[in-house]
């Protein structure tokens, strides 16, 4: 899109205000906004602000930042009454407008030129799996003399809405959700509209289905989607599906475990280089069909998977939904089909245009321009260095890892057991990230440093259940 259009865009749909968008170190959406009258000052000049009041984002530069929107991801807000485009920016330098080393989005802009730097590829795509949760209601409190939560659902017997009558008995027990049929998948229409809005804004979305989890998970998977600009659409695609819940009384969720002892809510990426129009991934006769530089690229995701899961699992819910039982990953090996690995490749992908593998640790708790960044950093190390998966015992390994022995098992690389592994483990193992300018010492140190206050919070905090536990003894 060039300025005209933008300008055209605005006329048509008698904008009055532009609403900026720009991405925090913790993963949120923050937003400024201006008339409609002052877009070309601010295309030119951006938009100054106080970087030191977003959290963990003041760099050693100072405090004062500039928000430059990219013209690219105009589009008309598909929620406020007043017309209003959104355009999502850069946190930039004041003086020189370039990309400051803690914004996300430059990240992930780095993170793209440094592939290009490596002649290995000219492109990537990615597939995101967004799973969620949309509950009729959710209570949480937590101070110094009380602490719990409540959720309910209409789907579930479990956890019904106060005064709610199941007439029609479509709340059921026992049972899993996956693929589950109207009338018993009762929000159906909310995904659908969800999925239309998502479409609206030229993501395109491949299939969505009701997941595993009884009380109301859902799945919205896309289609092959560029990288950065996949990053753009997953923070898009978190908005809406919020948003659209909240318009129906309902509340959306993308917590990893949400629910004791129920299927947890991931964030999967299916992964694909290409060079000169090629998929770099595909090699008939391989082990299931992949090149020896797809076989890297994996090697260098689950050699630094430990770290990794600092960027993709960040959160100390995260490691409620890493247990075996789950379908959830906590051994990082790959193979063919294999939903207990970290890594699978897709039996069904199978031509050279369709040859690509899935990494299934992540959440959706993740900043996706740091997730999806650092899988890539990692993949590139990997095929740098040809780390051969085989030479760590990564794999491949075909059969389901959690039937093996216990002394077998423990062979095995694990996920980190908690965030504050997991920040321990960036700790050690961060240089890969660091090639290209892509990712800076200051960030990461940010990222452990912000990522050790949460689990602080959360350890030094009485838990419910220990109420259940030790109260009397």
């Amino acid at each position: 899109m060039d300025q005209h259009s933008l300008l055209q865009m605005i006329t048509d749909n008698e904008v009055k205000a532009i609403d900026l968008k720009y991405c925090g170190l913790d993963g949120k959406w923050y937003h400024i906004t201006f008339p409609a009258r002052r877009i070309l000052n601010v295309l030119e000049r951006g938009i100054p602000f106080d970087g030191s009041s977003i959290p963990g984002m003041r760099a050693v530069e100072s405090g004062d930042m500039v928000l430059m929107p990219d013209i690219e991801t105009a589009h008309i807000d598909q929620f406020f009454e007043t017309p209003t485009l959104r355009m999502i920016c850069s946190i930039c330098d004041a003086d020189t407008r370039i990309g400051v080393k803690k914004d996300p989005r430059s990240v992930a802009l780095r993170a793209q030129e440094y592939l290009l730097s490596t002649g290995i590829a000219d492109s990537s795509v990615w597939i995101p799996e967004l799973e969620f949760h949309l509950f009729d209601t959710t209570q949480f409190n937590s101070d110094s003399f009380s602490s719990g939560y409540t959720i309910t659902s209409c789907q579930t017997k479990d956890s019904l809405p106060e005064d709610w009558e199941d007439v029609d008995a479509l709340s059921l027990d026992g049972v899993k959700g996956y693929h589950m049929d109207t009338p018993f998948d009762q929000f159906y229409e909310v995904r659908q509209e969800i999925v239309d809005l998502i479409e609206d804004q030229d993501i395109k979305v491949r299939y969505h289905h009701h997941e595993v989890g009884l009380s109301a998970q859902q799945e919205i998977e896309t289609e092959l989607l560029a990288f950065p600009r996949i990053c753009d659409d997953v923070m898009i695609m978190k908005d809406i599906i919020r948003r659209a819940a909240l318009g129906h009384g309902l509340t959306a969720t993308f917590m990893p475990k949400p629910i004791y002892n129920h299927a947890g809510n991931g964030m999967h990426f299916h992964i694909m280089l290409h060079k000169k129009g090629k998929n770099v991934f595909y090699k008939k006769g391989g082990y299931a069909d992949l090149s020896k530089e797809a076989i890297w690229f994996i090697g260098g995701i689950l050699k630094h998977g430990r770290a990794l899961v600092a960027f993709t699992n960040p959160s100390t819910n995260s490691f409620k939904r890493l247990l075996p039982g789950f379908e959830a990953p906590v051994k990082l090996f790959y193979g063919l089909a294999n939903r207990s690995a970290a890594i699978r490749i897709p039996r069904y992908a199978n031509t050279p245009e369709s040859k690509r593998f899935e990494f299934r640790t992540g959440d959706g708790t993740c900043n996706p321009y740091f997730a999806m960044s650092a899988i890539l950093m990692a993949g590139l190390d990997g095929i740098k260095n040809k780390i051969d998966p085989a030479k760590y015992n990564l794999g491949p390994f075909d059969d389901n890892v959690y039937s093996w022995s216990e002394e077998k098992k423990a062979t095995l690389l694990s996920i980190p057991a908690d965030l504050a592994e997991a920040m321990q483990a960036l700790k050690d193992d961060h240089e890969f990230l660091l090639q290209g300018g892509v990712f800076n010492e200051e960030l990461i140190e940010s990222h452990i440093a912000m990522k050790m206050k949460e689990h602080e919070a959360v350890n030094s905090r009485p838990h419910p259940h220990e109420m259940m536990l030790y109260y009397n003894l």
